[in-house]
């Protein structure tokens, strides 16, 4: 199944921190499979909301539907491109969560 916007999906992320990449859930947030079909952009979901970002979204409602295990974070922030051969769905964010993370990133990126 390809991923669309939307779709939550298991796949390599980066930590630009650490250097290393780790398979882990994330929020795609392009229109689908982008660059001629070579990678999708996605967003970081994390189970830690304790020290929250300036533009995280708090995926708590419907985060099962998303197939995730407990309540999340997602941390807009850290975008990344990735490869939709590596990227496993397993849920789907409900409406009202993209709607905040499309908040989220029209602020981050002064969209208007």
């Amino acid at each position: 199944m390809t991923p669309v916007r939307g779709d939550v999906v298991v796949a390599q992320f980066l930590f630009v921190e650490q250097g290393r990449l780790r398979r882990r859930p994330t929020l795609v947030v392009s229109d689908g499979v982008v660059g001629g079909g070579r990678v999708l952009w996605v967003l970081m979901i994390t189970g830690s909301s304790l020290a929250l970002w300036p533009h995280d979204v708090r995926f708590e409602t419907g985060f099962t539907q998303g197939g995730l295990k407990r309540a999340s974070v997602i941390r807009v922030e850290k975008i990344a491109a990735v490869s939709p051969n590596s990227a496993e769905v397993i849920g789907r964010a409900p409406r009202s969560v993209m709607a905040a993370v499309d908040d989220s990133l029209r602020r981050l990126l002064a969209l208007g």
